[in-house]
């Protein structure tokens, strides 16, 4: 298993390495961007990637153990205390993201666990909202964004202190619209040693909140999975398990579609890219082993206690009052 995960993470980073060098040529406003930020540290050149790798490992553990995406903690974390512009800093946020979510969506599809009828409409109104908010986001001032980024990273905290998990919601009668698109399913549920069958109400509310999903996705490059889930669970009421795996899938699908426009725009580094991809995951494949000996709700606060911190970095700064 170690040994895919790393096969699949050596193909990514070749992938994202040819992205980035047909796109060199149109990276230098944002290298130029960075540069002043990059020549007030003594570090050396590859002192930067290596402390990447170090604290991304660390990174994909926490993510792991505390139940959150990789991008979510990537971007603020990085963006807040790396001295990279942080347009670059969500381009890779959305390639860390997207590899994670190659990794595991093969499997989840196989395993019946995400559904393809569910995920399809999400996926089109979420990933072209997603090409639209990338588009917003690298046409905004650094700071607007930073601010931007923060409110947001303080609102995923207080969505993950209130928000609760069904894992098998009530939904006693589909509502037209997924019904017409057939979205329901069965799956086998070990724990219950049955066949599962489910069904989802409230779809065009569900599909609305995508909208605002994708936009910020695309934005902020932190993946959706803090998101799609609650949507999926709580309000569409797909159970648990379904909604889990087909966020997961879901991230393949928009943030490739945001990627592009990060890529065409040139603010993808490899040296960014590289390290971060290989730290996230294989930090994850250490986390699943060590989430078998942990408590997950302990874990499950520090990364808040994180986030809360990294979210309130990332206002400062864009406001001025930390830099």
């Amino acid at each position: 298993m170690v040994k895919h995960h790393i096969k699949l993470a050596l193909l990514l980073l070749v992938i994202a390495g040819l992205f980035a060098v047909t796109s060199s040529v149109d990276a230098s406003t944002e290298l130029a961007a960075a540069a002043p930020a990059a020549t007030q540290s003594s570090m050396p050149w590859w002192g930067w990637p290596l402390l990447l790798f170090v604290v991304t490992f660390v990174l994909g553990i926490l993510a792991v153990l505390g139940g959150v995406g990789g991008g979510v903690l990537f971007v603020p974390i990085i963006g807040g205390f790396f001295p990279f512009h942080i347009d670059f800093v969500r381009g890779a946020g959305l390639l860390v993201a997207l590899a994670g979510a190659l990794a595991a969506g093969p499997g989840l599809l196989k395993k019946g666990m995400a559904d393809l009828r569910l995920a399809i409409p999400v996926a089109l109104i979420a990933s072209s909202c997603a090409i639209v908010g990338a588009m917003i986001g690298l046409a905004l001032p650094a700071n607007v964004v930073n601010i931007a980024l923060g409110g947001t990273i303080l609102g995923i905290v207080a969505i993950m202190l209130v928000a609760k998990k069904s894992e098998y919601p009530e939904v006693s009668q589909p509502d037209n619209l997924s019904t017409a698109l057939r979205i329901s399913g069965i799956y086998h549920e070990p724990s219950l040693g049955q066949n599962v069958n489910w069904q989802i109400h409230r779809t065009p509310q569900g599909l609305a909140l995508f909208i605002i999903i994708g936009v910020m996705a695309g934005m902020f490059g932190l993946g959706a999975g803090w998101a799609n889930v609650p949507v999926l669970n709580l309000v569409m009421g797909a159970p648990l398990k379904v909604s889990v795996a087909t966020s997961k899938f879901l991230l393949s699908i928009t943030d490739t579609s945001a990627a592009w426009i990060y890529v065409n725009n040139g603010a993808v580094l490899p040296m960014m890219v590289v390290p971060s991809i290989i730290g996230i995951m294989l930090g994850s494949v250490v986390g699943v082993r060590i989430l078998a000996k942990t408590k997950p709700a302990s874990i499950r606060y520090m990364v808040i206690g994180l986030l809360l911190f990294a979210g309130l970095r990332a206002l400062l700064k864009g406001l001025g009052i930390w830099n």
